[in-house]
């Protein structure tokens, strides 16, 4: 039988069939995966085949893993040297930022950017809380919209409050199977609350003290959407490390600079001081933004070849 995972704790998983059955499920003995360096074999998003632990019981046995069509994933928080795969089989990611409380740094945006290029996920950029923006923040916003258009990825301004934006995003989960991910505390869960409230998800206010938000969501799990399509909703993310990304790869999960690095003098060229490069000319021109390419530099500055 086909299953589909929706939950993992562990050991256990939270599966549905194609018949939408619900099933606990674990794997027995060793699954053996060629080529897993992920903390978790298993990730929510997975199809898998199973088989009834006792006839006429919900419990099932996890017996093969089918390919994935793609997955995300990041560095593990417990092992810097091997990734933790966060969700599979995704049609687009969802990046929830806010410019006020907390504030979401371009650089966690950019990153998140390039984990979806590298794993040729479909990215778009919500900007979320717009009620309490001021006029500084309204202005950025514009800056950051004209900057990520120009690049060729969609971006919108929502208020969950006050109900602006939620259709046309409601709109764009329909049909597919859509990544929720963004720091604690921009409002995921309060929006997925909103538009659909028979999933009655946790949320947690902004800490005052920190600014920083609340962690809410623990493990990341899909929900089934009214009419078709589901989400994933993850747990926020502090920081998000790069695994898996070589420092002469970086400049290809920057679609600006993706179309120049064939102008440039030298094939191995890292954009930095090397003569003859067509990116670098690009940024001097104003054809590149300028903190974009602070962006890369500063991520190519952290990315240690040695634990690629």
């Amino acid at each position: 039988m086909k299953a589909r995972v929706y939950k993992s704790t562990g050991s256990w998983y939270i599966l549905k069939d194609e018949a939408g059955n619900q099933y606990n499920g674990r794997i027995k003995g060793i699954l053996k995966i060629d080529g897993i360096t992920s903390t978790n074999p298993i990730a929510v998003g997975d199809w898998v085949d199973v088989e009834h632990e006792n006839e006429g019981e919900k419990t099932v046995t996890i017996t093969a893993i089918h390919d994935r069509v793609n997955y995300i994933a990041r560095v593990s928080p417990h092992r810097k040297v091997q990734h933790h795969i966060i969700s599979s089989n995704l049609d687009q990611a969802l990046l929830f930022a806010t410019l006020r409380e907390p504030r979401t740094s371009q650089g966690f945006i950019d990153r998140f950017l390039i984990t979806a290029e590298a794993y040729h996920i479909p990215a778009i950029i919500v900007f979320n809380k717009a009620d309490i923006y001021r006029d500084k923040e309204m202005e950025k916003y514009a800056e950051l919209e004209e900057v990520y258009t120009a690049v060729g990825y969609k971006t919108l301004l929502i208020s969950v409050k006050d109900r602006i934006g939620t259709e046309e995003l409601r709109n764009l989960l329909h049909n597919k199977t859509t990544l929720i991910s963004g720091h604690s505390g921009v409002g995921k869960s309060t929006f997925i609350n909103a538009v659909f409230p028979d999933m009655a998800l946790r949320t947690q206010e902004v800490s005052g003290w920190s600014g920083k938000g609340l962690h809410t969501t623990t493990f990341a799990e899909m929900f089934d959407i009214p009419g078709g399509g589901s989400i994933i909703d993850t747990p926020g993310i502090r920081e998000l490390g790069l695994v898996g990304i070589a420092r002469q790869e970086l400049s290809h999960y920057f679609p600006e600079m993706r179309k120049l690095i064939n102008d440039c003098q030298f094939n191995n060229c890292l954009h930095m001081n090397e003569p003859g490069c067509a990116v670098k000319e690009a940024v001097n021109k104003g054809e590149i933004s300028i903190d974009r390419y602070v962006s890369y530099c500063t991520i190519l500055d952290s990315i240690d070849d040695k634990n690629y």
